[in-house]
């Protein structure tokens, strides 16, 4: 069994696995990641393929999540171009609709104020005589419709391109490579994992746990066992229907219980999500149920009548929040990063996350690791690194 020494071992190939790799490697570490099945395979491919700063998440006060997110998003726009692109948002207000155009004006206002009023983050109310032209979006009782813009990307590709960018700058990818165990030791951890049906060990100065709905289980193979958060696993699903959607993206509420759901163009179809339910069982098994599907193309019909598509597919991903009382819509996305020892950190758990913000969270990371990791001269700078197809 051979061992090899690094200052960051990352566990999991998701977005936050790999943002963490390459903020490490751009600050002159040596970074290995150890992914079970493949990049972006689990969560980071199932998401709605959006890149926005979170609009709905203003009705929770999480001010500082939308800011972040909104800044986060122009990065993005700037440094992977033909990743990340801008995208009109409709949102249609009707008679029946929970937030009255007043409430929606205002809080379009505050987000183009938290953008920092930069280009993309104003609004307009889109004049009756443009109406007919949306898709065939239903006019009956309509009252007003707004535009702002956001962006959107293709998930899988922007987390594989964040991965080529980390081992461009030094990490080390071991997949498929499946993560068996990790002992404490006096500067840092003795971590094992399965590759090629065979053993092999590391050192590492500092482990840190993005295996996304997986990382309490990641936690249990650690010895010392570390404290862990409770959590509850929460399932989106998607549909993909055969008909396009020209003109952007539709953000409208499920007529059934008012919640967010998106209506956007993907490819040459049309993609309908998301929804929240309760998931048990184990995360590589999930899939979009019955129901969940049958709410999407209620929603979608409820607001495009005269549309009548075909169903292509479905998929469903796994979210991973703080479990609390109450609403899962409600509950905060923030990311939480959970250390072993405060005082310094040798294992830091990633717990949720939004792919918006994947580099300011690894940013945070790194200033966490700082005091267990030796001094480094860095080599990039995550926000001028362009990132490509």
């Amino acid at each position: 069994m051979t061992v090899d020494d690094y200052d960051v071992v990352v566990i999991g190939g998701g977005i936050h696995g790999a943002g963490v790799a390459q903020a490490a490697a751009a600050a002159g570490h040596s970074v290995l990641l150890l992914e079970r099945q493949g990049i972006a395979s689990g969560t980071s491919s199932r998401s709605s393929k959006l890149v926005h700063g979170g609009l709905r998440y203003l009705e929770s006060a999480q001010l500082g999540l939308v800011r972040e997110s909104l800044r986060e998003r122009e990065i993005l726009l700037r440094i992977a171009p033909g990743l990340v692109e801008r995208v009109p948002f409709y949102i249609p207000v009707y008679a029946t609709t929970r937030r009255p155009p007043w409430m929606i004006r205002s809080g379009l206002s505050l987000y183009a104020l938290l953008g920092g009023m930069v280009r993309g983050t104003g609004f307009e109310s889109v004049p009756r005589a443009r109406w007919d032209g949306l898709d065939e979006l239903d006019t009956r009782g309509l009252r007003a419709v707004f535009r702002y813009e956001d962006a959107h990307t293709d998930d899988a590709a922007l987390t594989q391109a964040v991965m080529r960018s980390a081992q461009a700058l030094g990490t080390t990818l071991h997949c498929p490579a499946d993560f068996l165990a990790a002992k404490r030791t006096g500067d840092g951890y003795r971590v094992q994992y399965l590759m090629g049906g065979n053993e092999h060990g590391c050192r590492a100065r500092a482990l840190v746990n993005a295996a996304g709905p997986w990382v309490n289980g990641v936690l249990d193979r650690v010895a010392p066992r570390p404290s862990s958060l409770p959590v509850d696993l929460v399932q989106g699903a998607h549909i993909i229907l055969d008909g396009a959607t020209r003109h952007g993206v539709y953000y409208v509420e499920a007529p059934r219980d008012g919640r967010a759901v998106f209506v956007m163009p993907w490819k040459t179809h049309t993609l309908v999500g998301t929804t929240e339910t309760p998931y048990k069982g184990d995360p590589a098994a999930v899939r979009a149920q019955a129901e969940e599907i049958l709410y999407l193309q209620e929603t979608l019909q409820h607001y495009f009548p005269r549309r009548h598509e075909t169903l292509l597919d479905s998929f469903a991903g796994v979210r991973v929040l703080l479990h609390a009382a109450g609403p899962v819509f409600h509950r905060s996305r923030e990311t939480v990063l959970h250390p072993d020892d405060p005082g310094q950190v040798r294992l830091l758990t990633v717990y949720g996350g939004k792919l918006t913000a994947y580099r300011a969270t690894a940013a945070k990371v790194m200033r966490l690791l700082r005091k267990s990791l030796p001094a480094r001269a860095a080599v990039a700078d995550t926000a001028q690194t362009r990132l490509t197809p």
